[in-house]
């Protein structure tokens, strides 16, 4: 009897961890399996620059979204951000390429506007701020420097 009250007691602790792990992987890989889990919206900026897909979208510091899809459309980069659906972005809002840190990874940063009128699902941030991009302004600096 006791042999059984072991075999149980591991086949439960077993179980337990199986369960344990599903669920890790799920939460840590942001896989969804009932919905999408968010509103879809669009940002076109000059340059995408260190933007990669599963990139941060923030606001006030507070991550609120990721990057989808980067695509060039009409030369410009089109972003496609996922937004949880429990935030509210209003029309006049800001879309900004961001770094964190000095060499830090890239991210979406959304500067919220005043307007009480929402962004709809599939619709577009229209005011956008590109990168910074450092080795340009260098390069930039360097050749008008030896140009006068």
């Amino acid at each position: 009897m006791r042999k059984y009250l072991t075999e149980l007691m591991v086949g439960i602790f077993v179980f337990i961890g199986i369960v344990a792990m599903g669920y890790l992987s799920f939460n840590l890989g942001d896989v969804t399996i009932f919905g999408n889990n968010g509103r879809i919206m669009y940002a076109e900026f000059e340059s995408s620059s260190g933007i990669t897909d599963n990139s941060v979208v923030e606001i006030a510091g507070v991550r609120i979204g990721k990057v989808k899809e980067i695509v060039l459309k009409d030369y410009f980069s089109r972003v496609k951000l996922r937004i949880n659906p429990d935030v509210m972005i209003s029309d006049d809002s800001i879309a900004s390429v961001r770094t964190k840190g000095i060499i830090g990874e890239r991210f979406i940063k959304i500067s919220p506007g005043g307007s009480d009128v929402w962004i709809e699902d599939g619709g577009s941030i229209i005011d956008t701020e590109s990168s910074l991009d450092v080795e340009e302004l260098i390069s930039k600096y360097i050749f008008e420097k030896n140009g006068n």
